[in-house]
């Protein structure tokens, strides 16, 4: 898949692309009918909500999930990456957010280059999120929320937030958040399950809790370019990862077809991911 002319100057000026209906509903399948299944496992993967059974977050299922190990490879998710960068991507991230019917909280403002950054000494803002809608998105159950052309900015200072949610991050505090905002204002893309989101790594988003009936399910890739790999493990490798190899992309049918792949952690989380440079 290849970005137009006109879609890389709008990603360069807004720092973000949206794409409705990107998958097809057959394709969607295929992951909805995984979640559950990865949900209700009791690994470290899982982070849950405070106080809840809910999960907030499930990290590295493409290292032992088919479908989701098909996805970590599809060409309308790794290949614009790639045509930003002008170079391969490794996968820094893989997360499927939950966002649980009346249970999914906050996600502060923040960027996730600050993060990157800070946490896992990644050198430069050459990475970005690639994010696929599993559920609709309405404006009741928690969107996204970007405010446009923020990533321009580069990386405002944060403060590292251990007490919000059940999940730390490099939060903006509310004052730079309102100048950000009268500047740019405050868009949330909306839209069927199967639409797709890219956005830049400096943009500055967040997203309220969800009070509604309904699920927000979303699933994130965050690529890097390889010659820009984190330089630090101070984070558990099923959050950070740490093999650079460059993402081998699968045909554009991946997610209806058994393509072989492999899932080095399907008989559970290995030691040396658990691992941690404490010295860091």
């Amino acid at each position: 898949m290849k970005l137009t002319a006109e879609q890389l100057a709008q990603f360069d000026r807004e720092g973000y692309l949206f794409f409705p209906s990107h998958f097809s509903p057959e394709e969607v399948k295929v992951l909805t009918d995984e979640v559950p299944r990865l949900y209700a496992q009791h690994r470290p993967e899982n982070v849950r909500e405070k106080g809840s059974e809910a999960v907030r977050t499930n990290f590295a299922a493409h290292m032992y999930s088919k479908p989701f190990a098909r996805l970590a490879r599809h060409p309308r998710m790794v290949e614009p990456a790639m045509q930003l960068f002008g170079e391969s991507v490794y996968m820094h991230q893989f997360k499927i957010n939950g966002k649980s019917a009346f249970d999914g909280d906050v996600w502060q403002w923040h960027q996730d280059f600050g993060t990157w950054k800070n946490d896992d000494l990644m050198p430069e803002a050459r990475a970005m999120n690639v994010a696929i809608f599993l559920d609709e998105v309405n404006e009741f159950n928690g969107p996204l929320m970007f405010i446009p052309g923020s990533h321009k900015l580069g990386v405002l200072d944060a403060g590292h937030d251990l007490t919000t949610t059940s999940y730390p991050l490099w939060t903006i505090d509310h004052e730079t958040i309102t100048k950000l905002v009268d500047r740019g204002g405050i868009v949330a893309p909306k839209g069927p399950p199967g639409s797709m989101i890219l956005f830049h790594s400096c943009l500055v988003h967040a997203s309220t809790s969800n009070l509604s009936p309904w699920h927000r399910v979303s699933v994130y890739l965050s690529l890097c370019a390889v010659s820009n790999h984190i330089r630090r493990f101070k984070r558990p490798e099923y959050i950070a990862h740490r093999d650079f190899s460059p993402i081998a992309m699968l045909p554009d049918d991946c997610l209806l077809r058994d393509y072989d792949v492999a899932l080095p952690w399907k008989d559970g989380t290995p030691e040396s991911a658990m691992k941690t440079d404490l010295a860091a």
